[in-house]
């Protein structure tokens, strides 16, 4: 007899769905809702569609054709020269006030000022997380955008800090300069001799000193490294992660050691952030840090060695031991701005392999009409989307149960996005064979930027770990409910 699906047997042959009528219906409606869900991670209000308008405008016709002029002021300086106070080119100061003037100011910040803050630093229109994360995918275009809108990192997790758990004069001093685009600012956590993917190892030490006066004194002792902005003229303070050391005479009296769970929970509140004035004596920049080759100066990376830095109660932020809560407060939102701002350099190197496939022959045909190209546009196509949907729907989930109910997705896109982006670019340096690995094209500075990425703010296997325990505890739990059901 012909071949059928009823002659393959039971097991293969097609049996409708015992839907009822209501089943169908219900069916359909949930296919909508995904639908409807998706569009929606897309959409923007009127007024965030205006900003994006203008932000794309300002991005392409203004930023990206300045990289040409800030990489041509760079190139004629060495040595100390790319960190001294000359080294900033001009055309970052023109894209700035430029950007003021066209409401791209600030835009990270979700509300108004409080209002003992200028009002006029406060953004043009409020943004809810993935609305700002679509925004980020514009500003990723080009390498000048972020900073350019004063939406760079480390500056806008600093600034989220200062105004979420920094004191009014903190906030006068520091914050306001800060939001004003006119200094710069870094923040030293990683070190180089322990492991720092575990921020428990952090050895940097804090030792407080009671004077019989009653007045405090904390002395920072210890190396830090990878501390991005450090090198930066503009850089006038850090936010330093250190390990709170009570072992001075005048505090053990005062010192009690926790016991039982306290005693486990102590190695979370054993450490403490504090705001370090970069040129407090016993500051010391050691050296540049260079990422593939890459200086990524004038604000580059840093290592910085801390002897004996005196400082008072003041310079705390929030209090002693409360250093996990502020780092982790800065990464969530944070990781949406990284990895969107990435979508938008593997979108726009993959642009350009779309324009090398277009317009390059090999062997008597266009490249694009060889299968392998075909293959590398349709991965990178699927690549992007995939990032670009994973994210917002991440910052969706920030915007309904703060980031705290987003840990699952905020570890899913820290690697898996950086890995996707990557990808697309390394195919477009394939594309353009010699041309991708030269400083003609951007996909070999993008793709040092974006390789590094999946080592900053934790490497890849820290993320995949919080991921996978997450995913085992929902398990554990619906096994006991299903469980429970039965019985």
């Amino acid at each position: 007899p012909p071949l059928s699906l009823s002659t393959l047997g039971p097991s293969l042959a097609f049996h409708p769905p015992p839907f009822s009528l209501r089943d169908r219906r219900t069916h359909l409606a949930n296919g909508r809702t995904k639908i409807k869900k998706t569009m929606s991670l897309l959409n923007l209000s009127t007024r965030a569609s205006n900003i994006q308008a203008k932000l794309k405008k300002f991005v392409e016709e203004k930023c990206v054709p300045a990289e040409a002029e800030f990489d041509e002021h760079m190139s004629n300086l060495s040595g100390g020269e790319r960190w001294s106070d000359g080294a900033v080119p001009p055309v970052i100061n023109h894209l700035k006030e430029e950007a003021k003037m066209l409401g791209l100011w600030n835009l990270f910040l979700p509300h108004s000022l409080p209002s003992h803050l200028p009002r006029e630093l406060s953004p043009s229109v409020h943004l809810s997380n993935r609305e700002y994360g679509i925004l980020c995918e514009t500003m990723g275009r080009s390498i000048l955008a972020p900073e350019a809108c004063n939406c760079s990192a480390p500056d806008t997790g600093n600034m989220e800090v200062l105004l979420k758990f920094g004191t009014k004069e903190q906030q006068q001093r520091w914050l306001v300069p800060l939001l004003d685009g006119t200094i710069r600012s870094s923040f030293l956590m990683t070190e180089p001799d322990v492991a720092s993917s575990d921020a428990t190892n952090i050895e940097t030490k804090l030792t407080k000193i009671c004077a019989e006066n009653g007045k405090v004194v904390y002395v920072l002792n210890g190396k830090k490294w990878w501390s991005t902005g450090a090198m930066d003229p503009r850089c006038k303070f850090a936010l330093v992660l250190a390990r709170m050391d009570y072992t001075h005479p005048s505090c053990k009296a005062n010192r009690t050691e926790p016991l039982g769970k306290q005693a486990q929970d102590r190695k979370h509140s054993d450490h403490t952030v504090i705001l370090v004035p970069i040129d407090t004596p016993g500051v010391h920049l050691a050296r540049a840090l260079t990422v593939f080759g890459y200086d990524d100066a004038p604000h580059g990376h840093a290592e910085v060695h801390l002897k004996d830095v005196q400082l008072d109660a003041a310079s705390l932020i929030l209090g002693e031991g409360r250093g996990f809560e502020i780092a982790q407060s800065r990464l969530g939102p944070g990781r949406v701005h990284h990895c969107m701002r990435a979508v938008g350099q593997a979108a726009r190197c993959f642009e350009h392999m779309m324009e090398r496939a277009l317009g390059r022959e090999t062997f008597g045909k266009h490249l694009w009409k060889h299968g392998m190209t075909q293959e590398m546009i349709a991965d990178s196509a699927a690549d992007l989307e995939a990032a670009r949907l994973l994210t917002l729907s991440c910052a969706a989930d920030i915007d309904e149960k703060g980031a705290k109910g987003a840990r699952d997705k905020i570890a899913m896109i820290k690697f898996a996005v950086a890995e996707l982006a990557h990808r697309v670019v390394d195919r477009a340096v394939q594309v353009f064979g010699g041309a991708g690995v030269s400083e003609d094209f951007p996909m070999a500075r993008l793709l040092a930027g974006l390789r590094t990425l999946r080592i900053a703010d934790g490497p890849d296997a820290v993320h995949k770990r919080t991921l996978a325990l997450l995913e085992v505890k929902k398990a554990l739990h619906r096994i006991s409910l299903d469980s429970r059901s039965r019985l």
